[in-house]
């Protein structure tokens, strides 16, 4: 689902604001009230899952006298509503036992103290992905864990592909990933057939898609947004290997292989042959366009380093710090993720699996599409940076890919990285 890629930036203003209080978690004489907010409606799919869920807990501790009750606090098409709820929360001291946040947030919730490490309470970690672990943990300590793992590939119409003379048979795997110059050429033959674009990169979105999508290219390439301990945007993300990266991009641009202004729904009504997208398209595809013959191929890859990655990353659970009930709330948060939820929370939409033990089961039971998703998250999933700043590093690389996309005005990459690094960099010290 797509909601789950973009950030709870709104309320990064509030944390510094905000103070140990208690939360709304409640102890009677009958027993222990755990409370927990979602950020979505109750009639959604997703929503269900998890009602479903907390009967279930509810059912499993009812002899322990612990009952578990879920608000619903959908999110807007801006991040609103949830975001609101909680700001208030944050404002009056009654947040709930437990919550939940996208992936790039942890930091900042975990800084801010508005969230609660879980390691005391969560032994059985071994089980979950490296990339859940990697979104989840700040500064070595786990403080939330994925409900769920999405991606992003690249979708292609195989009747469009084989009537441009494309054997099908040719095109890349998560094995043997094709590298930017054999896409390129691809791109190249598919223009000349169609005298359309070859593909939808998506970079009409000016939001959080940009740099779900696109950071991969930078880190086939060998590059990186911020340095390994969070610390430094210059003199790594104006490297010359993010260079590299970006000049592939803008040359998709400058070639007429993609475009900035797409026409709508393009690959889906069979105008593009192919589309940059996450595995949330797999649903849309199933359910209105069932006609159209596509298939997914992974990410192509640097020619240097011949490195595939690809993007990760899912709205998570999380125990509040303010929690009375610490030792409840995360068995809830552990409940609300474990392997059950995972293969329930999968069959239900089209969500990857957090844990081992899931992707074992759901394997067996995905399409050849699903698959490739799977592979290609297993093997080569990256999260994107854990910091603080995550807010203000997002919408400078945003801006970097906006940018360069008016090649015309911004021919000199190196100058746009500089610009963008300096403008990282002077967030993250203020939010050190």
């Amino acid at each position: 689902m797509k909601r789950w890629l973009f950030g709870i930036f709104s309320l990064l203003l509030m944390f510094a604001m905000w103070g140990c209080s208690n939360s709304k978690s409640a102890n009677s004489q009958d027993g222990k009230t755990l409370t927990m907010w979602v950020h979505v409606s109750d009639d959604s799919e997703e929503g269900k899952v998890y009602q479903k869920r907390v009967d279930a807990f509810n059912k499993k501790y009812a002899s322990e006298n612990v009952e578990a009750k879920i608000d619903f606090i959908p999110r807007s098409g801006n991040g609103g509503g949830y975001e609101d709820k909680v700001n208030a929360a944050l404002t009056t001291n009654t947040l709930p036992d437990v919550i939940t946040l996208d992936g790039p947030n942890t930091a900042a919730y975990a800084k801010s103290g508005v969230i609660a490490p879980l390691d005391e309470y969560i032994k059985d970690q071994d089980d979950l992905l490296p990339s859940i672990k990697q979104q989840g943990t700040y500064q070595g300590k786990l403080y939330a864990i994925g409900v769920s793992e999405s991606s992003v590939g690249i979708y292609y119409n195989k009747k469009m592909l084989k009537d441009a003379g494309v054997d099908l048979k040719t095109l890349p795997t998560v094995e043997n990933p094709w590298t930017w110059d054999e896409f390129l050429e691809l791109c190249k033959k598919l223009k000349n057939k169609y005298d359309k674009p070859a593909i939808d990169m998506q970079l009409q979105s000016k939001d959080e898609m940009l740099t779900y999508a696109l950071l991969p290219f930078v880190w086939s390439a060998g590059g990186d947004v911020l340095s390994k301990d969070g610390k430094k945007a210059e003199g790594v993300f104006n490297d010359k290997l993010t260079v590299e990266a970006m000049t592939f991009i803008q040359t998709m641009l400058k070639e007429g292989y993609t475009t900035r202004t797409p026409v709508k729904q393009a690959f889906e009504t069979e105008k593009y042959p192919m589309k940059m997208s996450g595995v949330w398209t797999v649903t849309d595809m199933e359910t209105n366009f069932p006609n159209v013959d596509y298939g997914v191929m992974p990410y192509p890859v640097s020619p240097k380093t011949k490195k595939l990655v690809s993007p990760s990353g899912s709205w998570q659970f999380a125990m509040t710090q303010t929690s009375e009930n610490k030792e409840w709330a995360a068995k809830l948060v552990d409940w609300m993720t474990n392997k059950e939820s995972n293969l329930e929370l999968s069959r239900s939409i089209a969500a990857l699996p957090v844990r081992y033990s899931s992707e074992k089961v759901l394997a067996k039971e995905f399409s050849d599409e699903m698959n490739v998703f799977l592979q290609q998250l297993k093997e080569t999933g990256h999260a994107r940076p854990v910091t603080p700043a995550y807010p203000q590093v997002t919408r400078a690389f945003q801006q970097a890919i906006d940018d360069i996309s008016f090649f015309d005005q911004h021919q000199d990459i190196q100058s746009v990285l500089d610009t963008r690094a300096k403008e990282m960099q002077s967030a993250i010290d203020k939010a050190n």
